[in-house]
């Protein structure tokens, strides 16, 4: 058997600087960088995704934190009515709230400033589940430079698609900051969030430890990987946010109230959520090695065409090899050794019928594992060569998929993938109309990036290869999927000239107006429709032969 002894943990004060986390062991030191800086300039946002580079061989880039930038994000949402479960939020909530409206009825300034951000956000609601509006403005966080100035750390067409959609948010949280003197908020709730960090010590590093003995390898098996935790009380406390983007994994979480005794439970801390992402952050470089033991999989994909998960788990076959192991493995260490089995085999049950139908066989091999001296890196290969792609198919066929399932905790976003509709606009404008509707259709099929944007580009071909028709039902379809003021906008202008061409002049000034409501803030758009509403539109004269 291959065993690690449980070493010592320290931890130093966190107000006067940092919180460590140290794990000994006779095997390999595990050292988790559990940095929380409280310094002013020192933490003022996330940090950049990594570029991969040599890490001493005992060193996991595992990381505990809070940031000023999610904080001031978060306390501006807060400002302009986001209230989700405030009733049962960390009284900290309540407090930055409190000393918010103070401020604001201080100073005409902040409230001005105010405003315009909470017009802004308004505008951009993208679902009724006040949860679900919050998530983009996490992912653009994410990304933003720390204060005063909030802006985007990577070009716009290169942030994850949710985010990339509300990316002027931080020039608007830029004056909001200043005016309500949110830094002055931040540092006086620096204590509270230390003792946040505190609480969250000695559970995070027994999930890690734990993980790591299972899985029979160190976390710093993967270098250049990083995998942090933020805490922030100005959201949900039943909510997680779990990002993938690229070598760096996130996981931010809303603690709920501390309990008398200074303890919580497990699901009060969501480590659950916590070390399902870790199992992403330990799993996904597997899958990465193994291309093309994972591909010979793919006519599974066919079998999970009518389940309820999300549509990325029935395009992709490496992201549902890897959830369906996750889960396999989630299951399997769940509990103790009291714990029914039976208890154990309904909850695989339960992911096949979402639609994870690799849980059975990923659980019996997980069994046989932790019989086996090999660590999971030696035993990956196995796992897959072993699959029965037949006999899969064949189970499958049998289930009774549920009617709906669990979101996935994990939003992954390759930016390969975040690349293909930016080539294809690229395409089109250098004369490559074909060229761009393929990897327009590409991205649609695959429901990668924003649809809207993906339809507006096949109405720009349309309308390249003269398709009045087929451009006016693509510009229609844009807009009922997409978010993006841009696409919104200029849709309903290019809707607004062909309307005027058919001579329907009505309809065409709904058009331009609609316009104007939608992406009228961006000067381009602004004009556009507004030369629309004041004259009908006339195609551009052919140039006459000399």
């Amino acid at each position: 058997m291959w065993v690690v002894p449980r070493g010592d943990i320290v931890i130093t004060n966190p107000v006067e600087g940092f919180l460590s986390l140290r794990l000994r062991s006779s095997y390999f030191a595990v050292l988790l960088g559990l940095l929380a800086p409280f310094c002013v300039g020192q933490n003022q946002g996330p940090q950049t995704p990594p570029p991969q580079k040599e890490l001493p061989q005992n060193q996991v880039p595992i990381t505990l934190d809070s940031s000023e930038t999610i904080f001031s994000v978060l306390t501006a949402l807060n400002a302009c009515g986001y209230d989700q479960d405030l009733t049962i939020s960390d009284a900290t909530r309540s407090n930055v709230r409190a000393e918010v409206q103070r401020k604001l009825q201080e100073s005409t300034e902040a409230q001005t400033s105010l405003g315009g951000l909470c017009e802004y956000y308004e505008k951009h609601v993208t679902s009724k589940d006040a949860n679900r509006n919050l998530s983009q403005y996490i992912s653009l966080a994410l990304y933003l430079d720390g204060p005063p100035h909030f802006m985007p750390r990577v070009k716009v067409e290169e942030l994850p698609p949710d985010a990339a959609l509300i990316a002027p948010f931080g020039a608007l949280l830029e004056h909001f900051y200043e005016k309500a003197n949110l830094h002055s908020i931040w540092e006086r709730h620096r204590n509270d969030y230390a003792g946040a960090m505190s609480r969250y010590h000695e559970p995070l590093a027994k999930m890690v430890f734990d993980t790591d003995i299972y899985l029979k390898q160190p976390s710093s098996q993967y270098l250049g990987r990083t995998f942090t935790i933020y805490l922030d009380f100005m959201g949900s406390p039943n909510e997680t946010d779990a990002r993938n983007y690229g070598s760096a994994y996130y996981v931010v979480v809303f603690p709920a109230p501390n309990t008398p005794s200074g303890a919580a439970p497990q699901s009060a801390l969501k480590m659950d959520q916590v070390r399902h992402t870790f199992l992403h952050y330990e799993m996904d470089p597997l899958a990465e090695k193994h291309y093309s033991a994972i591909k010979r999989l793919e006519p599974l994909l066919q079998s999970v065409k009518r389940a309820p998960m999300e549509e990325s788990f029935k395009t992709d076959i490496s992201l549902l090899v890897t959830e369906c192991l996750v889960r396999a493995i989630e299951i399997r260490t769940t509990g103790n050794k009291q714990t029914a089995e039976a208890m154990r085999t309904q909850a695989v049950d339960d992911a096949v019928k979402q639609g994870y139908i690799l849980t059975r066989y990923f659980y019996d091999a997980v069994v046989a594992f932790e019989k086996d001296p090999s660590g999971i890196r030696g035993a990956y290969g196995a796992f897959l060569d072993n699959v029965d792609v037949k006999k899969e198919e064949r189970v499958a066929a049998q289930v009774q998929f549920a009617s709906a399932s669990t979101p996935e905790l994990v939003r992954f976003s390759r930016p390969e993938e975040q690349r293909m509709l930016l080539t294809a606009e690229k395409r089109l404008a250098a004369g490559d109309p074909k060229g761009a509707q393929e990897l327009a259709q590409q991205a649609l099929d695959k429901k990668i990036g924003d649809q809207g944007r993906a339809l507006f580009i096949l109405a720009e071909v349309a309308v390249a290869n003269k398709n009045r028709d087929g451009a006016q039902d693509n510009f229609q379809k844009a807009i009922a999927a997409s978010q993006d003021p841009t696409v919104l906008g200029w849709a309903h202008v290019y809707l607004g000239r062909i309307l005027d061409m058919k001579e329907d002049r009505d309809a065409a000034l709904v058009e331009y107006q609609a316009a104007l409501n939608t992406g009228g803030h961006l000067p381009e758009i602004k004009a556009a429709a507004q030369k629309g509403l004041d004259k009908a539109y006339e195609p551009p004269a052919k140039p006459q032969p000399q």
